[in-house]
């Protein structure tokens, strides 16, 4: 699996528990890193993905309701709504992740993670965040 992806997976899985626990700290995040990360390479990216949407969450969910049309973030699923999240970030603020990649793997984490009509859903309302954004 590349490191990105990797990353992203674990982005993914720190930003589910949050949404559980609504607890997002440094401790917790190293507490979740020293229990359920195995490999170290895909950390600094995760953190990267995790901080810069924790930096732009108000943005991105803005966004992402902008883009679902009467489907608000608080109403999705949690794994579609961090997914959404993740991938909207490296739309909207990382200029280094072409916007194919960051669909892509958005829609990826969907068919892994999501429901069946989850890649379908990432994907259009990503790509609508795409047009509108970039």
């Amino acid at each position: 699996m590349r490191l990105r992806t990797k990353a992203r997976e674990v982005a993914l899985q720190y930003l589910y528990q949050v949404d559980i626990t609504k607890r997002h700290t440094e401790e917790t995040l190293e507490a979740f890193i020293t229990h359920f990360v195995k490999g170290r390479d895909a950390i600094r990216y995760a953190q990267e993905l995790i901080n810069g949407v924790y930096a732009h969450l108000e943005k991105i969910d803005e966004l992402i309701d902008k883009a679902s049309e009467n489907w608000p973030v608080r109403r999705m699923s949690k794994t579609d709504r961090n997914i959404l999240r993740i991938s909207t970030y490296e739309l909207t603020f990382n200029p280094d992740v072409p916007y194919r990649v960051a669909i892509n793997e958005g829609i990826e984490l969907a068919k892994r993670f999501g429901s069946p009509k989850s890649p379908a859903f990432v994907n259009g309302v990503l790509d609508r965040i795409r047009i509108d954004g970039r």
